[in-house]
């Protein structure tokens, strides 16, 4: 019955989420009109009313249409997995999704799972050996991550490897040389392209899972079950990865069932600093042009991934900790 309830909560959150992002983004300042009038404007060098009327002619949008009258076609659509139809690109989100889910879940799953990793196995080895290099390093990297946004990173990266170096291509998926398919050609290529987007987050995660990692387990250390394993005389591995690992590492399993939730949202300003086509990328690109159709599709997509994940964590830890019960 719990799970039933726990449900249910998910399923209204998303329902309210869905309507205040619908309200939202329909009232946000500007439209595409005037989005693509002032751009024609400016390329042809012709009035702004010229610009509208073509730009009108152009896209295929009718705004007068009553906002009750545009959620309900918008809600209908959904029942039906219909995530709308972008202005801009003149196609259905769900084809524009199906067409850049795979290159963000790619880059964003390896550099998750890839920093989750590290920075697991090195916040245990902190609270473990106390005072190692490892402690001060870690620190200095996790603070300076945090303090300095994604999008600088990047462009740091590619400053050095790709534009100096050239060791990386500096946008792109994969290069247009190259046939799509099950090819080392391409898979090599793909590889290369989405090799800075990958280090970008490894570098901006792996501090941040270390310090988690590291918080847990020195709490976990204090515990009784540790104490009576060290005077058991166990072996240190055994003590580390069976009573310190698997109690420390709920919260970060949690955190990483989360993260795994808001994967789908991609990061707009990495993918767009790279012109890598996945779904931050097009968030970019929705919001710039106030293509609401667009928006409201990534956004209900995002939405759904990340209550999900909140769900699924929730019931995972349950089961993880066996003090925790889902009815308490």
């Amino acid at each position: 019955m719990q799970i039933i309830k726990r449900i249910g909560i998910a399923v209204m959150t998303l329902l309210l989420v869905t309507g205040l992002t619908f309200v939202l983004v329909h009232n946000m300042p500007g439209d595409v009109f005037e989005v693509i009038a002032y751009r024609i404007a400016q390329q042809q060098s012709i009035t702004y009313e010229e610009a509208l009327q073509q730009a009108r002619a152009i896209i295929h949008y009718d705004p007068n249409v009553p906002l009750l009258t545009q959620f309900t076609e918008y809600a209908g659509g959904l029942l039906r997995g219909d995530l709308g139809k972008s202005v801009i690109f003149q196609q259905p989100v769900n084809k524009i999704v199906a067409e850049a889910v795979p290159w963000t879940v790619f880059v964003l799953s390896v550099s998750l799972l890839i920093s989750f990793v590290i920075g697991t196995l090195a916040g245990m080895v902190m609270a473990w050996k106390r005072k190692t290099f490892l402690d001060p390093i870690v620190t200095t990297i996790s603070s300076v991550t945090d303090a300095i946004p994604d999008y600088v990173t990047a462009l740091l990266l590619m400053v050095i490897f790709a534009v100096n170096l050239r060791w990386f291509p500096t946008k792109g998926a994969y290069s247009s040389s190259t046939i799509p398919g099950f090819n080392l050609p391409f898979i090599i290529s793909v590889m290369k392209h989405g090799a800075l987007p990958i280090f970008v987050y490894i570098l901006q995660g792996f501090g941040g899972w270390a310090l988690l990692m590291k918080g847990s387990a020195v709490s976990v250390l204090g515990e009784d079950y540790i104490m009576a394993a060290r005077a058991r005389g166990l072996k240190e591995r055994r003590i580390i990865t069976n009573y310190l690992g698997r109690n420390a590492l709920l919260p970060s399993v949690t955190a990483l069932a989360m993260s795994l939730g808001g994967m789908l949202g991609g990061s707009v300003l990495v993918e767009t600093v790279y012109a890598y086509p996945g779904l931050g990328w097009f968030f970019g690109q929705a919001v710039s042009m106030r293509d609401y159709g667009l928006m409201q599709g990534l956004f209900f997509l995002t939405a759904t991934a990340v209550i999900t994940a909140n769900l699924l964590a929730d019931l995972i830890y349950s089961r993880l900790d066996p003090r925790i019960r889902t009815g308490e």
